[in-house]
């Protein structure tokens, strides 16, 4: 704990000099920019919601998209802000959040930037908080928050971009239609399935599972990284003995060692369910991800009957 206050302690530290030395330059909102005065430079903070961005962006003038986190960083759990992330908040117009408490680590640098618009994607999204009371921040991986994550941040970028706004609501349109013909999709393979208890490796399912109404009886790791204690695992065995369930979701991002243990134990079987935190950086990569998803679920439930 110590040693992550004083990580995050000294970024703020640089961030402040970086400012500063930018300070002596030009003033944040007043400087010169070398694509025009209309351009505009979006930032987004991490993969699922590039994507989205992309897509609500995708081929509009004087649009500069930039991603803060890597697109293999996976979720920012333990994910800290370099210079080059600094570097990058300065350049930016606008900050895309997936918000819901994902990016809650950025709050204090963020505050050091009030020319810095911030972009919201979960709002007015119902979160499902945890045991411990914290809302679990993986809307996106539900289909229908996808939805409204790309309907969000089309509408907010329209509100502070007024100029392009005909053009941000034309490719959510285009976006929200294609995730829309997905979900019927998914609903078509997943609803007619008959038992739906599922194991996940980590707590990323709960928006999905409530969407297609499908149980999660136990989550082997609260979040990746966090090893089970030998208590919890055998607790984890005991629940998949006892109910029958036979299927176990890893994640493609993450070891998986604790749900090996766990299937070894129990004769469940492994499957892997891909929650979109890393790919490709196209604008369809949310979409194929998902479609792929779909036929594996539909494959692991119905051998769970």
């Amino acid at each position: 704990m110590r040693n992550s206050f004083i990580i995050k302690f000294l970024i703020l530290i640089l961030m402040l000099l970086f400012l500063s030395a930018c300070g002596n330059q030009t003033v944040k909102g007043e400087k010169e920019k070398t694509t025009g005065l209309d351009d505009v430079v979006i930032a987004t903070t991490f993969y699922p919601i590039y994507i989205e961005a992309a897509n609500v962006t995708k081929n509009i003038p004087g649009i500069k998209l930039i991603n803060l986190a890597p697109p293999t960083a996976g979720c920012l759990h333990n994910y800290q802000l370099n210079p080059e992330d600094l570097k990058k908040l300065d350049e930016a117009d606008i900050l895309i959040i997936n918000g819901a408490g994902m990016e809650d680590f950025m709050d204090k640098i963020i505050s050091q930037l009030p020319n810095l618009k911030v972009v919201d994607a979960s709002r007015d999204i119902h979160l499902i908080k945890d045991e411990g009371g914290t809302y679990n921040p993986h809307v996106w991986v539900s289909i229908t928050n996808a939805i409204k994550q790309v309907e969000n941040i089309g509408e907010q970028l329209a509100a502070l971009d007024p100029i392009r706004a005909d053009h941000y609501a034309a490719n959510t349109e285009i976006y929200t239609t294609k995730l829309a013909n997905l979900r019927v999709k998914m609903h078509q393979v997943i609803d007619n399935v008959g038992r739906r208890d599922i194991i996940t490796f980590h707590d990323a399912f709960p928006y999905f599972a409530q969407e297609f109404k499908i149980n999660i009886i136990a989550v082997i790791e609260s979040e990746p990284g966090a090893e089970p204690s030998a208590a919890e695992l055998s607790e984890t065995i005991r629940i998949v003995n006892e109910t029958g369930t036979k299927v176990i979701f890893t994640e493609p991002q993450y070891g998986a060692r604790s749900a090996e243990t766990v299937a070894r134990e129990t004769g469940a079987k492994l499957y892997t369910f891909d929650t979109a935190v890393t790919g490709k950086l196209e604008t369809d990569a949310y979409l194929n991800i998902m479609e792929k998803n779909m036929d594996i679920l539909g494959d692991a439930l119905n051998k769970n009957e």
